[in-house]
């Protein structure tokens, strides 16, 4: 069973766990521009950097999206996606308010597919329902090639891990 921590306590994470050298699961999620469909995961001909947040509506998670949205640039060749519970009208506020560019930004608020495939679902805690904070770098062939998931939720992920994995 994964777990993370939420302020401390341990939280069950539900759905496929999704390691490592695993094949990614394509899902389809809710893009905040528009409400049209994103592709996650699955063989799709480039890298991509698949950035996990509970929702863009706290601090941390907002303060995580415009330091990937900053560091996107970097990233040439890479499909950077934000997936969040959020719905895509909140997102879509977020984004335009804050600048966000260069990143796509998606909610999984339909039927949790995303959570549940990726293992990232949140269980029995005040946060049951949204996602943990993840991190997935997934090769153009849809194979995992690094994952994070943050310890302790109300903390930001690796930065430059997740940017250099998404370099290699």
């Amino acid at each position: 069973m994964a777990t993370t921590k939420f302020k401390g306590t341990e939280v069950e994470l539900l759905g496929n766990e999704v390691n490592v050298g695993d094949k990614a699961p394509e899902i389809v999620v809710v893009n905040s521009d528009g409400l049209g469909d994103v592709k996650v995961g699955g063989a799709q001909g480039e890298k991509q950097l698949v950035i996990v947040v509970p929702s863009l509506d706290t601090g941390v998670c907002a303060t995580e999206t415009r330091n990937f949205n900053a560091k996107a640039s970097e990233l040439e060749g890479v499909k950077t996606v934000v997936v969040s519970m959020d719905l895509p009208f909140a997102s879509g506020r977020f984004c335009s308010a804050e600048g966000i560019d260069k990143l796509t930004v998606a909610s999984d608020f339909r039927n949790k597919d995303f959570a549940n495939a990726y293992g990232v679902l949140l269980g029995g805690s005040v946060l049951a329902g949204v996602t943990c904070r993840a991190i997935f770098v997934i090769d153009a062939n849809g194979i995992v090639t690094y994952k994070e998931i943050v310890p302790e939720i109300t903390e930001e992920p690796a930065y430059d891990a997740a940017i250099e994995a998404a370099k290699k």
